[in-house]
């Protein structure tokens, strides 16, 4: 039986995560305020008007302490909470307290690198690391494989995904691609593996590196954690639900 355990949405990309029991997906869109809006650095050319890679984003793999902030959204306000264990909370809206929040974030960021400058938001899909608009499946047997391999326990938040299931079996999200399957009222296509990058090897709870997570991943001849899927039939999901391969 495979089971939905834990349902993750991240409002601001590579700043914070949030814990849901339910969410409604809607066909051709990325989960709800997922990677709703994202933090452009002083490089970057982007203006929300469309989609662009993480390159253009202050994130995770080029600053790790960023790792460690959690977030919670009040949708009906549009106001974000963000902490940090080196940080005092900030409550502030993306939209319109870029100030507030760029001097929040600054010291979590390495001062030789190109800095958080401003928040862009990109309605309906956020800003994804695929070039569509994704919702990512995560296996816990595929995770208790890796902190086998590397035999010390792992955070699931390492992975940054949305929605978690419970398996007997590792890998087995691989055998799902070009497949559908069915999670509550919705119906998903699942696209491609998430190929990782240096973020999973920092540490959600302090930020600082500490696992080397793409060399265990190389153990199985590929650096993929989970898979990316394309909301086919939108509906409501839940913690608890099944995965049925259709």
């Amino acid at each position: 039986m495979t089971t939905i355990t834990t349902l993750l949405r991240h409002p601001l990309k590579s700043h914070g995560r949030e814990a849901l029991r339910q969410t409604t997906l809607t066909a051709g869109q990325s989960m709800p305020f997922d990677r709703l809006w994202a933090v452009a650095h002083e490089a970057s050319k982007a203006d929300g008007s469309m989609w662009v890679p993480c390159a253009n984003f202050s994130r995770v793999s080029k600053a790790p302490n960023l790792m460690a902030i959690t977030s919670s959204l009040n949708e009906a306000t549009g106001d974000l909470t963000l902490s940090h264990p080196d940080r005092p909370d900030l409550t502030f809206n993306p939209d319109t307290g870029t100030d507030a929040f760029i001097a929040w974030v600054s010291p979590l960021v390495p001062q030789d690198r190109a800095l958080p400058k401003r928040i862009i938001r990109l309605e309906g899909r956020g800003f994804t690391d695929s070039d569509f608009p994704s919702v990512t499946l995560c296996n816990h047997a595929s995770h208790k494989a890796v902190e086998t391999q590397m035999n010390q326990p792992l955070s699931i938040h390492r992975w940054r995904g949305n929605i978690w299931f419970e398996t007997d079996a590792p890998w087995v999200e691989f055998d799902w691609l070009g497949k559908d399957v069915r999670i509550g009222d919705c119906v998903l296509t699942v696209r491609e593996r998430t190929d990782r990058c240096l973020a999973t090897t920092a540490n959600p709870d302090t930020g600082m590196r500490d696992a080397d997570t793409l060399a265990a991943l190389d153990t199985w001849g590929h650096q993929d954690f989970s898979v990316r899927a394309e909301v086919k039939q939108g509906g409501t999901i839940r913690v608890g639900d099944q995965i049925e391969v259709l």
